[in-house]
Parts: structure tokens; C-alpha cells; sequence
């Protein structure tokens, strides 16, 4: 992250100490680390921001971001696919600080549209989604789960992956990522995220890829949710390496 973008997290006049230890650590040391591309980097920062609730860093992750050539619609799709998985209530006020950094950047809004779907076939594209990202198992959640998570299970398929899974500005790589990288943030949602991890590496995000992607969180969200999602890397892909 650019000194000046840090500056809006961390005031180098009012915390100069605390200023320099991040400044070192993120420009230095994790940046040298950095496997990922430009876009997957901010994906996965943006990402984890608001899954730990991160708000004024995330407002400068997104000068960062469009500083550094990512489009605006592609950190507008980070943010919606957010939606799912964080709840409006928790997305809300990074849309709005999105919307506010955009404006003052001359950006025209709205941006351009970007869904596929409709009220007549969110439901089967969703459902088709699932199953091409983790298997035939999700159509039987359908028709065979106990009946009191039959409407749960019809909105994951319609709303999760029907009204988000299925817009144009991110791949399903890319949606994958950033779904892990969300889960990983908010902690206490181990078993999604072993779900996550599997289809991630399903997407052709490998086991490296994510545990690049943790290290490139970790800063914003700490070690302690970072090392558990390594271990879950471990976990998941040792599963699958024997299957």
C-alpha cells in the first residue's frame, strides 16, 4: 500500500511509531511475499477488510486498489458478492464508503449492469452453479434435506449463487477467492470454509494460491484466524490429494 493511502489508516504525524512498524511490514516484508497478481491481491485485501469489518482501511484499499488500475466494476462486484456472505447489514456502509470514493474520483454511477439472471431462472442457474462448483451432492440438499432447511437451501441456490454467482466482472475463480477470503475474515465459520477451500481448488485457485492469499490478509486480520485457515488449506487439500 502507497504511503499515502497508508497515511489515511494510521496518521504518521499522530502515530509515527505504529506508522513506521505497519509501513515496514506491509511495504517490505509482505509485499515481497506477494505470488498474486494486481487484481487477486485487491480481491483478497478488499475482501478481508470487510469480513473483519475493517472499514477505514478498507476505504484506503480502495483508492489503493483503483491507483493501481483495478476497475471500478470489479471492486463493485467484490462488494456485492460480499452481500451473501456477510449480510446486508455488515455490507452496507463499505457500498456506501465505495460509492463516496467513486464519486470523488469522477467515476459516473451507476455503473454498468452486470447481472444474467432473472426471477424466472435464478433459482436453476443457481442451482446449476452449486453443482458445477461443488458437485452433484447440492441438487440432493434440495429434495432431501430435513425440512426446516429446505428454504435455507432454496435461497443459497437462488440468491446466493443465482442472483451473484452467476454476474458478469468476476470469474468463478475470482468469486471463489474472494468468498474464502471473506469467510476467513469473520472467524467461527470453519466448516464453510472448508467448503470454500474445496471449491476453490475445484476452480483452479490451488492450495499455494490460498495460503498466498492468507498471507496477504493477514495483516488486516490477524494471526490467529490466518494460521487457522492454513490449517483448513492443509486439511482440505490433504482430502482431496488422497481422494
Amino acid at each position: 500500500m502507497k504511503d499515502e493511502y497508508l497515511n489515511m489508516m494510521i496518521c504518521a504525524e499522530e502515530d509515527p511509531e505504529l506508522y513506521g512498524i505497519v509501513r515496514h511490514f506491509l511495504q517490505h516484508e509482505v509485499s515481497a511475499a506477494d505470488r498474486l497478481s494486481v487484481i487477486d491481491r485487491h480481491l483478497c485485501v478488499l475482501s478481508a477488510l470487510m469480513g473483519c469489518q475493517g472499514a477505514d482501511a478498507f476505504e484506503a484499499e480502495v483508492c489503493d486498489a483503483l491507483a493501481e488500475g483495478v476497475e471500478p466494476a470489479i471492486i463493485r462486484e467484490t462488494v456485492y458478492q460480499a452481500t451473501a456472505y456477510l449480510g446486508i447489514g455488515r455490507v452496507l456502509s463499505f457500498l456506501k464508503t465505495l460509492d463516496r470514493v467513486l464519486k470523488a474520483q469522477g467515476v459516473s454511477l451507476p455503473l454498468a449492469l452486470q447481472g444474467t439472471t432473472d426471477a424466472a431462472d435464478r433459482f436453476e442457474r443457481g442451482l446449476e452453479k452449486q453443482v458445477q462448483l461443488f458437485g452433484e451432492g447440492m441438487r440432493k440438499q434440495q429434495t432431501q434435506a430435513p425440512h426446516p432447511r429446505r428454504n435455507i437451501n432454496r435461497w443459497l441456490a437462488a440468491n446466493c449463487f443465482g442472483d451473484y454467482y452467476t454476474r458478469k466482472g468476476l470469474d468463478d475463480a475470482q468469486r471463489e477467492l474472494v468468498t474464502f477470503c471473506l469467510i476467513l475474515a469473520q472467524g467461527g465459520c470453519e466448516n464453510q470454509l472448508r467448503g470454500h477451500t474445496a471449491g476453490n481448488i475445484g476452480a483452479g485457485n490451488d492450495a499455494d494460491k490460498l495460503y498466498a492469499a492468507v498471507e496477504q490478509c493477514m495483516p488486516y486480520i490477524g494471526y490467529p484466524r490466518s494460521l487457522n485457515a492454513m490449517n483448513i488449506i492443509d486439511e482440505v487439500a490433504g482430502r482431496l490429494t488422497q481422494q
